[in-house]
């Protein structure tokens, strides 16, 4: 069975994407999605997303980290979804859609997406801190010359020792100007540093917000990949009306023999 297959990036954050509307794709299959993930023996992404169909609304959205295993909302994937369901002509600029955290609202521009996440609700501000879910959960940790920062190693360690079997995205920040970001992130799922987080880098906006680090509800965040936007409302409940903004390509298409 031949496999065909999309590859896309937003901000350096890659994945396989595949038209799932048939129901032909192996879901069940870890191994195979692990290898379609891997960067050696497969195509090569930090996720595989498919496209299937929802009778509700425009389609669903179904995220796999590379390990293979269902993953939970990957705000990049969900950027480049949007932009892989206009290009099959299933959405026109605007959509609903839903994914593993529920219904997503987004829009479309020149290649640029702008994806609305659930609301926050709950956020743990600790000492050296800030932990909250954003439709994945994220630990936010300012820290000094980011750049030479050991992401992996000390990444690792956190999501290991501080949260447990289940983990946690863990992002390392700090501030280039007003407003502005550099963010680092290691990912649960990808063991490793990816060069862009959405949901991660919407955690960190809102930490920073919830912190006073930052005095706006628009956030530019600088990613290893390229920058992000989040804007916000702070309401007495939380956070509200949430957007991650930014570029979604497609990078190549292809087929694999299965």
């Amino acid at each position: 069975m031949n496999i065909p297959f999309y590859k896309y990036q937003g901000t350096g954050n890659d994945f396989v994407i595949i038209d799932n509307r048939t129901d032909f794709f192996p879901k069940e299959n870890v191994a195979f999605i692990s290898k379609l993930c891997d960067r050696r023996f497969g195509v090569g992404a930090d996720g595989l997303i498919l496209l299937e169909n929802n009778s509700e609304v425009d389609f669903t959205m179904v995220y796999f980290n590379a390990d293979g295993n269902l993953g939970s909302m990957c705000g990049n994937g969900g950027r480049c979804v949007v932009h892989f369901a206009n290009f099959l002509k299933v959405i026109e600029t605007e959509t609903t859609f839903e994914a593993f955290d529920g219904m997503h609202k987004a829009s479309i521009n020149n290649g640029i997406v702008s994806l609305k996440m659930n609301d926050v609700e709950e956020i743990e501000v600790a000492p050296d801190f800030v932990f909250m879910n954003t439709g994945s959960p994220h630990h936010v940790q300012l820290v000094e010359n980011l750049k030479e920062f050991n992401v992996e190693k000390e990444g690792a360690f956190i999501r290991n020792n501080t949260y447990g079997n289940e983990g946690s995205n863990i992002n390392f920040v700090e501030p280039i100007y007003k407003n502005t970001f550099a963010v680092r992130t290691f990912e649960r799922g990808v063991e490793a540093e990816t060069l862009s987080c959405g949901t991660g880098v919407t955690a960190v906006a809102i930490a920073l917000f919830e912190t006073k680090k930052a005095n706006s509800n628009k956030v530019i965040l600088q990613t290893e990949g390229g920058n992000l936007e989040v804007k916000f409302c702070k309401t007495q409940k939380g956070y509200s009306d949430i957007y991650l903004i930014g570029p979604a390509v497609q990078v190549f298409k292809g087929s694999w023999k299965w």
